[in-house]
């Protein structure tokens, strides 16, 4: 059976048990299980579902990671980290990171003053909060406020006006002095879709001359002993560890020149973000080559080996990768409403008493077909369809009996697939990409998967039951906005195939698997369908909690979101109802009761699922 490749995206956090997709915690529930529980109370529409477990595993990884590889490598310098907001700002998230990662002092990344804010809000004490980003004066106002409040901040300059401008704010308050941090543009270059983010055409950090430079600004004006950190980052999602080990030999060259230069108080490297997190379904297709294992490892090795070179002390190391911390705790689970084929179901044949001899041969080839026999049959039955639809265009049969053609060849092509799979030959294969079911689910991908629509990125999919079931139609999966692009294709190269299901009978709910990072932030209210109903879910061996729950918001509310007078509109409605000629006078008030519902409902479909 097919198993979605959760052996190679889930890093063991989902299993499959009993047919269905089960968290592999304490008591492992399923996800159809916590589905049910929450629709139960009448929900529709798509679910976010947040599991806190998974948060926590993911800053434990990377903490014992590297404090395994500083031990090995017998390196001096500490390891810390901080989760970048632009990842996820959203409270569940942030609540979940924040006490998930108290015991490891995890601290926080900003890059703009609601993200500060945000941070000198949430932050534990002992935490650090770095500061990215361009900044004006009032930002960099807010650093002082924050480092005098007892936050341990370092405000990491993008260019030398920064630093002016610190030494300015300096000057005029009486405010604490943050620490200070150099991005530097480094030469070496990232890999993957994000590459771009290092380089020397980067927009971000100094020159090798503007380091310099910055360097005689703070001895200039005695604040030399301010500088704490240099930082780079060369790109999110690295799909290769080879260009990180070229960053990190440039970056600790530059570190060990400017301790040589007398910045002696510098004792922090930060290693931006980038490491990469496992989307593809398929073993032909995976995103990164390299383990955490091996990136902690090599990040560590390499610094301790310039430093000790260089004869200088080794720094404590940060990291910023936020993806691979947030992105395995959101599951979006969506219901699907349609299949498009659906009329090609056997119930619907429409035979006459006296059908073309074609379609006669048809019904027997479908009636006989064994697994034996499926491959000639199957061969016959094409033939059959073409010589049919010739007949058609020539007008010799009607248009019924083109639909029963396409119905029979349609479940012959299905039985053969059935019988054989995708063992026989690429015909099959062929056969069944020209056959690809579409399945019409309750939600906006420009809303909930954004890189998908806007960077073609992978999210692991798969349904959360028959597993256990052969799933054979190649499937493409089609949201419900008005627009072309919020679909998910079938890719003969990594084929999703799900399964041929009754929705009149039974209820078919897809998953899409490590969606907690960049996806809710990026989240677009496109169609203007907002968030989906969230939840978060905590785990322990004697089943589940469901807490912090947010439900999508109303129609009147998204109308009210982007600046219209949603009191303005529920007047003009109600003003309509009670004026029109076309509503009789004792229907009004039942109209204006489902207008009252149907205002306070979220924009999501709810007719069927």
């Amino acid at each position: 059976m097919n198993n979605y490749g959760i052996n190679i995206w889930s890093d063991n956090n989902f299993i499959i048990e009993d047919g269905e997709v089960k968290l592999n915690f304490k008591s492992k529930p399923s996800l159809l299980e916590i589905s049910k529980d929450i629709r139960s109370a009448g929900l529709k529409g798509p679910l976010l579902l947040r599991f806190p477990h998974l948060i926590k595993k993911q800053i434990k990884s990377l903490y014992t990671n590297f404090n395994n590889a500083i031990k090995e490598n017998k390196y001096q310098g500490l390891f810390g980290a901080v989760f970048p907001l632009k990842v996820n700002q959203f409270p569940h998230a942030i609540e979940s990171i924040v006490t998930q990662g108290k015991e490891y002092s995890y601290g926080l990344e900003a890059g703009s003053k609601a993200e500060l804010i945000l941070a000198m809000s949430k932050a534990n004490l002992n935490s650090k909060i770095t500061v990215n980003g361009f900044k004006d004066k009032e930002m960099i106002t807010l650093g002082f406020i924050a480092s005098s409040s007892g936050h341990n901040l370092t405000l990491i300059i993008e260019g030398l006006n920064e630093l002016n401008t610190i030494i300015e704010v300096a000057n005029e308050t009486k405010l604490k002095v943050p620490n200070i941090g150099i991005r530097v543009r480094l030469h070496s270059a990232g890999s993957g879709s994000w590459a771009k983010s290092g380089g020397m055409d980067s927009k971000f950090g100094l020159t090798s001359t503007e380091i310099i430079e910055a360097i005689f600004i703070l001895k200039n004006n005695a604040f030399l002993d301010k500088l704490s950190m240099i930082h780079f980052h060369i790109g999110s999602q690295m799909n290769d560890i080879a260009p990180l080990k070229k960053a990190l030999r440039e970056a600790g060259n530059i570190y060990a020149e400017l301790k040589k230069m007398g910045a002696s108080y510098l004792d922090n490297i930060n290693i931006g973000g980038g490491l990469a997190v496992e989307y593809n379904q398929h073993p032909h297709a995976f995103t990164h080559n390299y383990s955490i294992e091996e990136f902690s490892s090599s990040v560590v090795f390499l610094l301790g080996e310039i430093m000790d070179t260089k004869g200088v002390k080794h720094p404590n190391i940060y990291t910023e990768s936020g993806r691979f911390i947030a992105a395995s705790h959101a599951v979006l689970i969506a219901p699907v409403l349609e299949l498009f084929s659906q009329e090609y179901h056997e119930k619907f044949l429409n035979l006459k008493k006296n059908n073309p001899p074609l379609i006669k041969e048809l019904l027997e080839l479908n009636k006989l077909l064994d697994k034996k026999t499926s491959i000639e049959y199957l061969h016959d039955a094409l033939d059959h369809q073409e010589s049919l639809f010739t007949l058609f265009d020539l007008g010799y049969i009607d248009l019924q009996d083109k639909s029963n053609a396409e119905i029979l060849v349609h479940n012959i092509i299905k039985k053969t697939l059935y019988f054989w799979g995708f063992e026989n030959s690429k015909e099959l294969e062929q056969l069944q990409a020209k056959l690809q079911e579409r399945y019409l689910i309750n939600l906006s991908i420009f809303q909930s998967l954004p890189d998908y629509w806007g960077m073609e990125q992978n999210f692991p999919v798969m349904p959360l039951n028959n597993l256990n079931k052969k799933a054979l139609r190649a499937a493409s999966i089609c949201d419900i906005t008005c627009d072309s692009d919020g679909e998910i294709g079938f890719n003969p190269n990594k084929p999703l195939h799900l399964h041929d299901i009754d929705l009149k009978k039974d209820e078919y709910f897809l998953g899409f698997f490590n969606i907690g990072a960049y996806q809710e932030t990026l989240g677009m209210n496109h169609n203007l369908f907002s968030r989906p109903n969230e939840y978060t879910i905590d785990i322990d061996e004697n089943g589940y909690n469901i807490k912090n729950i947010i439900e999508s918001k109303s129609v009147l509310n998204i109308l009210d979101d982007i600046g219209y007078d949603k009191d303005e509109i529920l007047n003009k409605l109600k003003a309509d109802i009670l004026t029109s000629n076309f509503i009789k006078k004792k229907e009004k008030t039942d109209t204006l009761a489902k207008l009252d519902v149907y205002l306070k409902q979220n924009s999501y479909l709810r007719t069927t699922n």
